[in-house]
């Protein structure tokens, strides 16, 4: 383990980060750990994670706003990118770790430290998150991982955390283990590691089930300028009051979960549970909006190039050079990506139902069937001959090879 004398630690007030602070200090010789945690609109009352930290030992416990930069730096890159794990999760969690990061060496270099820490186990997707993150922005500073290198159970986890003043957590303890920002939430755990177990309802809170939603349908129309969503319903929103409102529409309807059996970073299948309303709102009208506007092959090459985008940020490389080149492709497709979307919320579904830009590439007269069709039917034998020309020259061939066989 290496030494070190000031540390920045991320912080969550949850037990792991709690113990790392005296951990830290009585274990490994650490002279002093300063505590930093993130606000990201998950709505809690923070003042009092402040405090706990204080209580646990820490020299300074920092609390930061990074709500802005979140929405603004990671989540609308991601509905540009129309990001999606395995086809179906937008990354809520994932994005927000380098934000975290990165402000982690930020606050390393101000205060002089030689260290950071996190509190990530070893199997979770968070911990190569952090580490490599913290590796491309600060390649000098030492990454301790006390709660990967304790080999402490969690009852021994709580044990050690009380002998140093540290009060157990409740006993009547939720069996599930919840991750919150604006983005969204992750929950897993407990009943939930039965992948044949239905998701209580009690699990969810930024969604209402099918059954508790409107009878009533919802149009809700969401209005885009270079690819970045900028109103809903014709209001214009800053780009935190937008996801706010898109939560509030979309969880209304019961839009936004996920149950699904995910690929983790370290090679292990996890059964995750996802709340993301606003997100998966937006990328979907994002992904229409680019079908009215992009080229065919531009979107094409594109598809392909969001799951690599999508791979890259879940597998921790927000900071490395292909998601950089990638982002400049992504940024070069957006500029005509404007118009509005409109979608129909209904008890769990959202549908497009139109979409309209100036810089559409559907052509009426082009496509109609009707008199007004300016399409050359005639063009489209000569059209079809040259295309199907490989074709007929290989069936041609194998049936040569047929008959002589």
């Amino acid at each position: 383990m290496a030494r070190a004398n000031k540390v920045v630690l991320a912080y969550s007030g949850g037990v792991d980060t709690s113990v790392c602070i005296p951990y830290l200090k009585h274990e490994w010789g650490v002279e002093e750990v300063i505590t930093f945690a993130a606000d990201l609109g998950q709505g809690d009352e923070l003042e009092p994670i402040r405090q706990k930290a204080l209580d646990a030992g820490a020299s300074q416990s920092l609390v930061g706003d990074l709500i802005e930069p979140f929405i603004t730096e990671f989540a609308f890159p991601a509905i540009r990118a129309n990001a999606l794990y395995e086809g179906r999760y937008p990354l809520s969690t994932a994005l927000a770790r380098p934000l975290i990061a990165r402000r982690l060496v930020e606050i390393a270099r101000e205060v002089g430290a030689d260290a950071v820490a996190h509190g990530c186990t070893g199997k979770g997707n968070d911990q190569v998150r952090f580490d490599v993150a913290i590796g491309a922005l600060a390649p000098d500073l030492k990454v301790l991982t006390p709660a990967r290198e304790w080999g402490m159970s969690r009852e021994e986890t709580i044990a050690y955390g009380e002998r140093y003043g540290l009060p157990s957590p409740v006993s009547k303890r939720s069996p599930y283990s919840i991750d919150l920002n604006l983005l969204g939430r992750s929950i897993e755990a407990g009943p939930l590691e039965d992948p044949d177990v239905e998701p209580p309802e009690e699990v969810f809170a930024m969604t209402c089930s099918t059954e508790a939603a409107p009878a009533q349908p919802e149009l809700v129309s969401i209005g885009f300028e270079a690819g970045l969503p900028v109103s809903i319903n014709g209001q214009r929103l800053d780009p935190v009051s937008l996801i706010r409102e898109a939560n509030r529409l979309a969880g209304s309807h019961g839009v936004g979960r996920l149950d699904m059996i995910e690929n983790r970073v370290v090679g292990i299948k996890s059964r995750e549970i996802y709340e993301t309303p606003g997100l998966l709102l937006l990328i979907q009208a994002h992904q229409e909006m680019e079908s009215l506007t992009l080229a065919a092959d531009v979107l094409r090459t594109k598809r392909q190039l969001e799951m690599q985008w999508a791979d890259l940020v879940y597998q921790g490389l927000w900071f490395g050079p292909l998601k950089d080149a990638l982002d400049g492709f992504i940024e070069r497709t957006q500029a005509t990506v404007n118009g509005t979307v409109r979608i129909k919320l209904h008890r769990g579904s959202a549908t497009v139902v139109g979409r309209s830009s100036s810089d559409s590439l559907y052509e009426p007269d082009m496509a109609t069937y009707g008199a007004e069709d300016q399409f050359d039917h005639r063009a489209a034998s000569g059209f079809i001959y040259v295309w199907g020309l490989p074709t007929r020259l290989w069936a041609a061939a194998k049936r040569r090879r047929g008959h002589h066989g």
